[in-house]
């Protein structure tokens, strides 16, 4: 329960002195163990979050529950997850909403179905495709750890781009190697107004999702972008950026469905300005 002080089973989250952290399930008569001592789980439970322990040689840790950018960065993985950033552009850029429809292609980790079911919320809808079955499983467990049952998701091993039945749907959100393969599936599934994003880790990917758009008339162009995220520290007087930072993880691309056909609708070349009058 949040705000209730930690219980046997909870997660918590360990924070040493220099910002390393820790994923712990709670137990009575255990204890966390690292480099710098250990801390017994029995000193733990019953206290609030935010406590600070010391460990048997000295240092001191913080102690949360922890958050869901905390957890899908720490859980246990099948496939490669997406990064917190790239989970927050997804959510808006798509705007998933509470009592949405959604389809998700590529089941992964679990990190993007943990994302939307909690944007859905209890009303809203999530189908998840996944052809690989121990993918699907760890997803499963990643996301019941976290959440709990979710009874409103629904899980398929089966292939989307054989097609998604379950139409008409509010959203299509494709984690897939060949995305480019799910436009005609989700032309077909989404109602009118619905929008259809998809990631990517290469360009030729983009390129190849891109063209498959400009083919199907029921879509308009998508918007296409990246996000790098540079994190700053501020000790004093020094105030500069981390060493280290996430930078590319993969691109975004989002369209939206027309209600009717119109004809093919090409993006500008690159730096052309359209109202620029020809030389002379």
């Amino acid at each position: 329960m949040s705000g209730a002080p930690f219980a046997p089973g909870d997660r918590v989250l360990l924070t040493d002195p220099k910002g390393r952290r820790y994923l712990v399930v709670l137990q009575p008569g255990q204890r966390f163990s690292s480099h710098l001592g250990f801390i017994l789980h029995d000193d733990l439970l019953g206290r609030p979050e935010g406590s600070i322990l010391t460990s048997t040689l000295g240092a001191r840790f913080t102690v949360f529950r922890p958050l869901l950018t905390d957890y899908v960065v720490k859980m246990k993985r099948g496939a490669q997850v997406l990064y917190p950033k790239d989970l927050a552009l997804i959510l808006m850029w798509a705007d998933v909403y509470p009592g949405a429809t959604v389809v998700e292609g590529g089941a992964g980790s679990g990190a993007l179905s943990l994302a939307l079911l909690r944007a859905i919320g209890p009303t809203g809808r999530l189908i998840t495709y996944e052809i690989r079955e121990d993918f699907l499983a760890q997803a499963r467990k990643n996301v019941e750890n976290f959440l709990g049952q979710v009874p409103n998701w629904d899980l398929k091993l089966a292939d989307l781009y054989a097609g998604i039945p379950e139409g008409p749907v509010d959203r299509v959100l494709l984690d897939l190697p060949e995305g480019w393969r799910a436009v005609e599936p989700a032309a077909k599934a989404l109602r009118p107004g619905g929008i259809l994003l998809a990631f990517f880790p290469t360009v030729p990917q983009v390129q190849q999702m891109a063209e498959a758009l400009a083919r199907q008339p029921l879509f308009l162009p998508p918007e296409i972008f990246e996000a790098l995220l540079r994190p700053w520290q501020a000790a004093g007087l020094s105030v500069r950026p981390h060493l280290r930072m996430v930078a590319h993880s993969g691109f975004i691309l989002v369209s939206r469905r027309l209600a009717e056909p119109a004809p093919a609708m090409h993006p500008p070349a690159p730096d052309s300005d359209p109202s620029a009058e020809p030389a002379a």
